[in-house]
């Protein structure tokens, strides 16, 4: 009998897979056909057939590289590599680079076919080990085979060096510690000719100074060679082995330019060594093709990271902005990066080129614009102020939305630290708010409105320009709050047409409590703005004389707001009108001088209409003369002890306006008593978190009865001839409420002016602090006393 072994036909070869994978027109067929060729080849590979393997090997290859599973031919990359045939070997080798990680367990098994090829007969075969061992081997492998690369490290081959050298940087980052070992072999690798094996030198020169600052001492005495080196490079004539673009090569140009950066860093001998080089390099090489860009670039990066001479590093600056003028956008949005990290070490050198830079602004490229826009700012200074505020605000007004944010606070920033004068800066401000106001950070209200504040001969002028920008357009909502701020502060000086900047608008109160209703009913306002609109409609009762009726009537119909807040304004700013109506010129009286004050240490503060200062404890000196005060700092006075913790904003709120409203807050648990009450600031009045019951005071109603309660009376004070007396009585309508009484007497000869009392009493004890002021003998008085002496029958 005879038997006939079937075999299995020859499979196709990969240039005859690649042309049919080509032809297929849709991803699934293009599937169907990887799936096909891949079940042949694991076919092939159960047979154990060798003739084919290296072809199999290689088309799986290709199928990895178009994103296909190939894992499973692990195992035959190996067996190609233990072949003796070079082909076998090149295949497999290729494939252990692209199947395997150093993760996988085949790791064992590759180490010893990679020492045997590192060792073999052919240079070609060793060339292929260290490309391998240099591309995936684990740390476990780079121990185990580092003796070996050394080796070869020192051999006379150029194309065994040079492949050694990049094994070697792998070997060093897999394994630090085995620097040292290639330290001896790096001593002559300088002096190599062959270009190959002087550019993966100076790469593990390079990666050895980056890792260890002992090796970077080492080799700062190789500076002179490594300018010798570049200069030959820079003089040599033309070389067509290494030439492009008429450049000799540029690559290990660069090479060498990064690590003379490493090595002049921070070390004044050696940047003093390469200064000429780097001198020549700029002025030398050809600017028209990228490859002298590239070189260029990175010698301005060497200038400006050595210790270089002043006018080397203005020569690389210049040289950045000829980058601004060439058309390629990647080298100007690389001059502008790097123009941003010099600017402040050479800020006058980049001054020079703020034409070119401003004129990147209107770049079509968004990163170039940013760029542009970040350098812009940075080139900002009290001498060009104008200029450039002109062209970014140009530029705010044309930009994408997503510069508008960074922009409009650029600007504030820079407004801030260098405005020429107070209207400019009140002007430029404003300009933003109308080009961007939706854009604006949240503090940009607040800081506007101080900054208004404290412009008092700009006030007239402000609100007039600010009435006129919200006219008929509420879109730009941080415009339109500081504009009903100001309305309602400065009201009165837009009615009087008192502005001397421009000239005056005539308009009435009327027209601007119509402008202040048609924002509180506006669907482009906010809460916040409404809150503003209603806050301004409130203090101008107190600036206008013909329209109070009206203003209470607006108040009143906002009692009934959906919203909550406006509604709680409403209500608060309406008993203003009736309850408190002698507090309420004095509670909406105009904005102090604001000033931002900064606090370093722990000491609880307490900010009034933005000054900070320390919460008073204790009894104050005697004031130099007669002194606006607030009734809010006055109760912090009385209200000074353990008792009561004051709850202070240390930053500018959001809603200035609202000060009405939070002082009436306060006056919901807290009612004022006294004579003429003195005038209050009504802004930033500090919250308190446990408010102190006081007492109801010198009522304007009759809402006591006269009869005799059998409380003994007492005396609460009686120094420097005065003395106040405490009488008590019951209310008629409620027995458990108490009215005191004060009786004040002056024994001198001299009578006592602006006589002010207050007193608090907190929760936890009776007891009462009271504060007096008052003037007596031309002097200020001013004492803070305590009553704890109640009779028993004035409580229970």
């Amino acid at each position: 009998m005879s038997f006939h072994i079937q075999r299995m036909p020859a499979p196709i070869r990969l240039r005859e897979l690649i042309r049919t994978i080509r032809t297929a027109r849709t991803q699934a067929e293009e599937r169907e056909m990887i799936q096909k060729e891949c079940a042949a080849i694991r076919s092939s590979f159960r047979e154990e057939d060798n003739t084919y393997r290296c072809r199999n090997v290689a088309k799986l290859l290709y199928m990895h590289m178009l994103g296909y599973p190939a894992h499973f031919g692990q195992l035959e990359c190996l067996k190609l590599i233990a072949s003796q045939k070079f082909t076998d070997k090149r295949i497999g080798y290729l494939g252990a680079m692209l199947l395997l990680d150093e993760r996988q367990d085949v790791h064992l098994l590759m180490t010893n076919c990679i020492k045997n090829d590192l060792n073999h007969s052919t240079q070609y075969v060793q060339g292929l080990a260290l490309c391998t061992l240099g591309c995936m081997g684990s740390s476990e492998m780079c121990r185990d085979l580092a003796g070996e690369v050394e080796k070869l490290l020192k051999t006379s081959n150029s194309y065994l060096r040079k492949k050694a050298a990049l094994c070697a940087v792998h070997v060093i980052r897999k394994v630090p510690e085995l620097m040292e070992m290639f330290l001896p072999a790096t001593k002559n690798l300088l002096n190599e000719k062959n270009h190959g094996v002087l550019h993966t030198s100076v790469v593990l020169l390079t990666e050895m100074c980056e890792r260890s600052p002992d090796m970077l001492a080492h080799f700062r005495k190789l500076v002179p060679q490594l300018v010798r080196i570049l200069k030959n490079l820079i003089m040599s004539g033309y070389s067509p082995e290494h030439d492009v673009s008429g450049i000799s090569d540029p690559f290990l140009q660069v090479r060498i330019l990064r690590l003379l950066r490493i090595l002049g860093r921070n070390d004044d001998d050696s940047s003093e060594a390469m200064n000429d080089i780097l001198a020549q390099v700029a002025t030398n090489t050809e600017t028209s093709k990228n490859v002298g860009n590239a070189i260029l670039y990175e010698t301005v990066l060497t200038i400006m990271d050595i210790k270089s001479e002043s006018g080397l590093r203005v020569l690389a600056i210049n040289i950045l902005g000829r980058f601004l003028l060439n058309n390629d956008k990647n080298i100007r949005y690389v001059a502008l990066t790097s123009l941003l990290k010099t600017v402040q070490t050479d800020h006058n050198a980049v001054q020079r080129h703020r034409s070119t830079i401003v004129d990147c602004l209107k770049d079509l490229d968004v990163s170039i614009k940013r760029r542009a826009m970040e350098l812009s700012f940075a080139l900002v200074n009290g001498n060009n102020i104008r200029g450039m505020m002109k062209e970014l605000l140009y530029f705010l007004d044309s930009c994408e939305p997503e510069f508008k944010a960074d922009c409009a606070s650029g600007i504030f920033l820079a407004a801030e630290k260098y405005a020429p004068s107070k209207r400019w800066h009140i002007d430029t401000i404003m300009r933003v708010l109308t080009t961007a106001g939706s854009y604006v950070r949240d503090d940009a209200v607040p800081n506007l409105i101080q900054l208004i504040t404290n412009s008092v001969e700009m006030h007239a002028y402000t609100v007039q320009r600010l009435y006129k920008a919200i006219l008929g357009d509420y879109s730009q909502q941080p415009l339109v709050q500081v504009a009903a701020w100001c309305i309602g502060e400065y009201g009165d000086l837009l009615v009087s047409g008192q502005c001397e900047e421009e000239e005056p608008i005539q308009v009435t109160e009327d027209e601007v409590l119509d402008i202040l209703e048609s924002v509180l009913i506006s669907n482009m306002s906010t809460s916040v703005t409404r809150g503003y609109a209603l806050t301004a409609i409130m203090k101008l009762s107190t600036r206008f004389t013909c329209t109070v009726n009206r203003i209470k009537k607006v108040v009143s119909i906002y009692g009934s707001s959906i919203d909550v807040e406006l509604q709680q304004r409403a209500v608060e700013y309406n008993a203003l009108f009736k309850k408190y109506d002698h507090m309420r010129s004095a509670l909406l009286e105009r904005m102090p001088v604001m000033e931002k004050v900064t606090t370093n240490g722990p000491t609880e503060i307490v900010q009034t209409n933005g000054e900070t200062e320390p919460a008073p404890l204790e009894t104050k000196p005697p004031p130099s003369g007669p002194q606006p005060t607030s009734q809010a700092n006055d109760l912090l006075d009385l209200l000074g002890g353990n008792d009561i913790t004051p709850v202070i904003p240390t930053a500018p709120t959001s809603k200035p306006a609202s000060a009405g409203g939070e002082l009436l807050d306060l006056l919901g648990d807290i009612n004022l008593t006294g004579a003429p009450a003195a005038a209050p600031a009504p802004a930033s009045v500090p919250q308190i978190s446990q408010p102190p019951f006081l007492l109801d005071g010198l009522s304007s109603q009759p809402l006591f009865n006269d009869i005799t309660t059998g409380i003994p009376s007492i005396t609460a004070y009686s120094k420097n001839g005065l003395k106040i007396e405490f009488t008590f009585e019951r209310s008629n309508t409620n027995p458990s409420v108490t009215v005191i009484t004060i009786q004040a007497s002056n024994s001198t000869e001299l009578d006592m002016t602006d006589f002010v009392f207050q007193a608090a009493v907190p929760k936890q004890q009776l007891r009462m602090r009271i504060k007096l002021t008052y003037n007596h003998k031309g002097s200020a008085m001013q004492d803070l006393a305590e009553v704890n002496n109640f009779p028993p029958q004035s409580w229970q």
